[in-house]
């Protein structure tokens, strides 16, 4: 049987454990799915290919986590992260797509990096931001949407900000499937969607099913934001591996 992006045996069980550890990781402690699945994905394969079936796999995510947290969320902040995303979204997709399949892993490795120092450095602000920050900080994380990764600087936005845990997550749980919707024809547009990407969301479901449902239970002792610490740690790891490929 011919797997999906000529990725071989040996990249399909990569990419198997990975996507179960990234499932898991978001289930327990509520982010870093795309991005973990992306940085793993850049080890053995172009991956702009993984963009498309990571997003399918957050929308079908995102559906399971709804039940509850509508009278949370905030739409003006939904809002304007999504002005924000209508503007960004395209001009990273032009950029990201121009370049060659090196250059792009090093690009998105060095994103992924970034991140994870801006998430680990725990900066706190006196206040929450208003529209302008908001509208901003929607531009890049349409920017960085491009390799599939929009959530990590809503994130670590949204960590920053004196917010209740609820409406944290709420917000984003609200805000990704738009994201995504807006994020599906341009997508395909750009040659991102193909026969492999639907066999690949179809194989990948399942443990991304499996390894949501195992982190929601907290099977292990430990505090989710120390877990996801840990979780930051890991990323960081898998994106210097990403980046040491792309360069050497």
């Amino acid at each position: 049987m011919t797997l999906p992006f000529d990725i071989g045996l040996w990249g399909a069980l990569w990419m198997g454990a990975a996507v179960l550890v990234a499932a898991f990781v978001r289930g327990y402690s509520g982010f870093g799915y795309s991005a973990m699945v992306i940085a793993a994905s850049s080890l053995v394969a172009n991956p702009l290919n993984f963009v498309a079936v990571v997003v399918i796999a957050e929308a079908a995510m995102t559906l399971q986590a709804w039940h509850g947290v509508g009278p949370e969320v905030d739409w003006k902040r939904v809002k304007w992260l999504v002005l924000g995303a209508v503007v960004g979204l395209p001009l990273g997709l032009w950029a990201l797509t121009a370049i060659p399949e090196d250059w792009a892993r090093a690009v998105i490795s060095a994103y992924v990096l970034l991140m994870c120092l801006v998430l680990l450095a725990g900066w706190r602000l006196a206040r929450e931001v208003g529209a302008g920050g908001t509208l901003a900080t929607g531009l890049v994380s349409g920017l960085a949407n491009a390799p599939g990764m929009g959530g990590l600087p809503v994130a670590a936005f949204f960590a920053a900000q004196p917010m209740a845990a609820a409406t944290f997550r709420a917000t984003l749980v609200a805000y990704f499937p738009i994201l995504d919707l807006y994020s599906a024809p341009l997508y395909f547009w750009h040659g991102l969607v193909t026969w492999d990407t639907l066999w690949a969301s179809l194989m990948v479901l399942p443990l991304t099913f499996l390894g949501n449902w195992l982190g929601g239970r907290h099977f292990f002792n430990t505090d989710p934001q120390d877990f996801r610490r840990f979780a930051i740690l890991l990323l960081a790891g898998l994106a210097a591996l990403g980046l040491v490929k792309a360069v050497l």
